[in-house]
């Protein structure tokens, strides 16, 4: 880690705050923006900030986007160093893609629920189970889950990955099971094992929400992530003719931003993590953006303040290390994901 010593820490670093919750003590006033910009200069680093960020932390980001796409163009990049402003396995899949280059994340403890809902142990052991399936596992995983992965997907291409599989071979699919649940439905394979894991802040958009928002607002559309509680119900008010189906919407993150740019209602219905709304608003201003569950917000995502960030920047810190041997294997799952010619977006 570098030393304090090597970069110029401005005033603002004597106000920040280690707590429980993360970092506090800074605001993201325009001297803090103007403070981060100097320092990312300084480390010869590019900052990248998910989608479920705060406002702040995207505003001030060189880029903005799904962890997959953010860890592709860290790969592309010509800083030394990246700063990941996500959860842990994001800033993991950016080192696994980047290997020689340094990889931060501004605090460590941003985990993931739906990232921790398998662990290697439990992937091996369900491998032992059906030792001739594939195992396609969502890039929501850690380093150590992609290792043991054959090949890697997206939400938006995750459809495209099990097709592409001989139909007569067993698929273990993991961690997400909405997710997992929407691939089954699409793609109606029946010898496909889906792990009962889950986003603990999209499994709590639930149907009922979305049902009444709908019934509310009949004119707007709707998009709903396919990791959410609601995205069968979604389908289900499509199907049965209560809810415009050319104006229901199962999308990725990064999906959203483009179908958002072509979308013919003046409102729309966001079923994800809250964070969305920042850049949705920011692709499309003249639309209407209403979140279906206002309280979706991950407190992991929400670890990453202007802080945080700040800290990061002046310590160098926290670097994110992944076994050299385990990097190659999990960059291999994700190469196989990209071959099949449909890379699409992150989640």
């Amino acid at each position: 880690m570098a030393s304090m010593g090597a970069f110029t820490a401005p005033p603002l670093m004597g106000q920040v705050f280690d707590g429980p919750s993360g970092y506090t003590g800074v605001d993201g006033t325009p001297e803090w923006a103007r403070e981060v910009k100097r320092l990312a200069r300084e480390r010869n680093a590019t900052i990248l900030a998910h989608n479920y960020q705060l406002p702040e932390i995207q505003d001030v980001a060189d880029h903005v986007g799904d962890s997959l796409a953010l860890s592709r163009i860290a790969a592309e990049a010509p800083e030394d160093t990246i700063v990941f402003c996500g959860v842990h396995f994001m800033a993991e899949t950016a080192k696994i893609l980047s290997p020689a280059k340094t990889v931060l994340i501004p605090d460590q403890r941003a985990g993931c629920s739906l990232a921790d809902s398998i662990s290697a142990a439990e992937l091996r052991a369900w491998k032992a189970e059906f030792p001739n399936a594939m195992v396609v596992s969502y890039v929501n995983t850690t380093a150590e889950v992609k290792a043991l992965t054959d090949i890697c997907c997206t939400s938006s291409n995750a459809v495209d990955v099990v097709a592409s599989i001989d139909p007569e071979r067993e698929v273990l699919f993991l961690p997400d099971q909405f997710l997992g649940a929407h691939v089954k439905r699409v793609t109606g394979r029946e010898n496909m094992h889906i792990w009962a894991g889950e986003c603990h802040v999209h499994a709590g958009i639930n149907g009922e929400e979305l049902t009444e928002q709908a019934r509310t607002h009949p004119d707007a559309e709707l998009f709903v992530h396919p990791e959410c509680g609601c995205a069968t119900s979604a389908l289900y008010l499509a199907g049965e003719g209560s809810f415009p189906a050319d104006r229901v919407h199962i999308l990725s993150t990064g999906g959203m931003i483009d179908a958002a740019k072509q979308a013919k209602s003046s409102q729309v219905l966001v079923a994800t993590e809250v964070g969305m709304l920042h850049q949705l608003r920011k692709a499309a201003p003249g639309i209407d953006f209403q979140a279906v569950n206002d309280r979706a917000s991950c407190p992991y995502m929400k670890m990453i303040t202007p802080a945080a960030l700040l800290r990061c920047l002046v310590e160098g810190a926290d670097e994110v290390h992944v076994d050299p041997e385990m990097a190659a294997l999990g960059r291999n799952s994700v190469q196989r994901m990209i071959e099949i010619g449909n890379p699409g977006g992150g989640e």
